[in-house]
């Protein structure tokens, strides 16, 4: 029998090889819901960071210390001889700050030795309520306080819904150095409560409704009760 030699098929680039497409779709701006699928990611993110950390060993007796952080103070125990530091009002060694507040910002700090006390204070999916007293300049309409009660655009997303009302002055000490006033200007004291934790968050807030913040101060973190079990807590106000 004999075999027929079959000539080899040949190939060619030509008929394969497609010229790369041009795409030339126009980007169209974000929609509300494509900006809180980003914040989303940006929180999914922060959670994966702060499950990530290492964590110290729980102390046999855990402890909870409440200060009333001054302006101008860092939340930090270590840093330049020339900045204010915790060091310098709390002579209690090895706590923490369970999550912090800026240097100009005042007010509630929580600081503890238990790592898992600071865990679920600073925890995103805690969603743990903190409120301010913040001093904004001008007059708020009632549609510039609706839209931080619907949730403001900010670059890294909308914020989730906040509770906020106008308020008298409340009954505080004097700050060092004193707010600036303005005569031509009113300004106004807000309460405002919000359950996220984004970078100086408060303050872009009121600055996206056209309000920016003179003076922000926390004075409530609506912890969980069983935190406090078997625990001991100090203060320092």
């Amino acid at each position: 029998m004999t075999q027929k030699n079959t000539p080899a098929r040949r190939t060619s680039l030509s008929h394969h090889t497609s010229k790369p497409r041009v795409n030339t779709r126009t980007s169209k701006p974000s929609t509300p819901r494509q900006q809180a699928t980003k914040s989303k990611s940006a929180a999914s993110k922060q959670t994966e960071a702060w499950r990530n950390k290492p964590r110290r060993p729980r102390p046999l007796t855990s402890r909870i210390i409440l200060f009333n952080k001054p302006f101008n103070t860092l939340c930090q125990f270590s840093g330049e001889p020339s900045d204010s530091l915790l060091k310098d009002f709390i002579p209690i060694l090895d706590i923490y700050p369970a999550g912090r507040l800026d240097k100009d910002s005042e007010g509630l700090l929580v600081l503890t030795n238990d790592g898992i006390i600071q865990a679920r204070i600073t925890d995103p999916k805690q969603n743990l309520r903190k409120s301010y007293w913040v001093l904004v300049e001008g007059e708020p309409t009632a549609a510039a306080l609706q839209q931080l009660k619907q949730g403001v655009l900010l670059n890294d997303g909308i914020t989730l819904p906040a509770d906020v009302e106008i308020i008298e002055p409340p009954l505080l000490w004097e700050r060092n150095p004193p707010v600036r006033v303005r005569k031509v200007i009113k300004d106004t004291w807000l309460n405002l409560s919000i359950s996220e934790g984004r970078n100086r968050q408060v303050r872009r807030m009121t600055a996206a409704i056209g309000h920016p913040t003179l003076r922000l101060i926390r004075h409530q973190i609506h912890l969980k009760s069983r935190i406090y079990n078997g625990n001991l807590c100090q203060f320092h106000l």
